[in-house]
């Protein structure tokens, strides 16, 4: 990809010298043109392979003494005191020195010369410092270019999600058919970590079959939850499984929220309002989905709500529950957006 860059970038400025994966490190491509400006905004606007195209403004030896006063030197009138700063080292090759050391040293030196505070989550202003091998260069941009997955206008809703209780029907078949499935069904489950997984049966099923797509399920569960454990910042939470009977779960939940998803019921875009008020009541939200058979009707007299995703489109089992919780969630937009969830 860094030589397709590359060649994008020479493309609009011949007389630039570019230099792709420079000294064999991967993820860089450094430019030098007479047309600075002139070729970043090109860049920006034509480059769709380039993440992110930031102009050097100083560049000094990859040395922990050297860099400081040169990076003071080169931000002192770019960053003003009632602004912050966070300062975000990437650091390619063998040195004597980490970017936790670059970061701590620079970011002290900025901050005495600045009158600027540090704000590593939501800077004014990033000083961005990339070594790459024996030679540093320093760049500035507006912190509002860094893409963020949650910010100050977008809240988690994982409160929500955990008071989410999945209801799923089986799926049933073949032995590979049932395990494959419930892999599926896991994996998808344990991506929202949502409060519970209960599998629902409508009286007597062959336990083999049923066994199989339980071992799926937390075959599932189990790969999804070691992935998230090793990528999440933070405490990841394992969905439990259990097993209940589809019409007793219903009768001991009836004072609870209980929302059907089956081709029957209303269109989602036409009770919004009902089903906002439903997902901010604060009771267990009990999320019915069907497998190869469809929920039972007469389990829509005691639904607070049933609802149809997709009108005139059947959608596979093992993406229903996903959908379901997917389509839930993006109807809380003011409180994602607002208040505290």
């Amino acid at each position: 990809m860094e030589k397709i860059a590359a060649a994008r970038i020479k493309e609009l400025d011949p007389n630039a010298r570019v230099q792709a994966s420079p000294k064999g490190f991967a993820g860089l491509v450094l430019v030098e043109s007479p047309n600075e400006d002139e070729l970043l905004k090109m860049i920006n606007e034509n480059v769709v392979e380039v993440e992110r195209a930031i102009k050097s403004i100083a560049e000094c030896k990859a040395d922990l003494k050297e860099l400081p006063s040169v990076v003071v030197e080169a931000v002192r009138n770019l960053i003003s005191p009632n602004e912050t700063f966070a300062i975000r080292t990437t650091r390619r090759g063998r040195h004597d020195f980490t970017s936790v050391d670059v970061n701590v040293v620079v970011g002290a030196s900025v901050k005495e010369a600045t009158g600027a505070s540090v704000n590593l989550d939501r800077p004014d202003k990033v000083v961005a410092i990339e070594i790459i091998g024996d030679k540093a260069y320093i760049a500035v941009y507006p912190g509002s270019e860094e893409y963020r997955k949650i910010t100050p206008h977008k809240k988690p809703i994982l409160r929500i999600l955990r008071r989410m209780s999945i209801v799923q029907l089986p799926y049933l078949g073949g032995e590979e058919a049932s395990r494959t499935m419930g892999v599926r069904i896991g994996r998808a489950i344990q991506t929202f970590e949502v409060g519970e997984l209960v599998i629902a049966l409508i009286g007597s099923v062959d336990a083999k079959q049923l066994k199989d797509f339980i071992d799926g399920v937390y075959e599932g569960i189990w790969t999804r939850y070691e992935i998230q454990r090793r990528v999440y910042g933070r405490e990841v939470y394992k969905v439990p499984v259990i097993v209940q009977d589809l019409f007793q779960l219903v009768r001991e939940r009836s004072n609870e929220v209980i929302i059907v998803f089956e081709p029957e019921g209303d269109y989602i875009g036409s009770i919004i309002d009902k089903l906002r008020s439903l997902l901010l009541s604060g009771k267990r939200i009990n999320v019915l989905v069907g497998s190869r058979e469809g929920i039972p009707k007469g389990v829509f007299r005691f639904a607070s709500a049933v609802v149809d995703l997709c009108p005139g489109v059947t959608i596979a089992t093992d993406f229903a529950a996903s959908s379901a919780i997917i389509a839930l969630a993006s109807l809380l937009q003011p409180e994602v957006e607002g208040q505290q969830i």
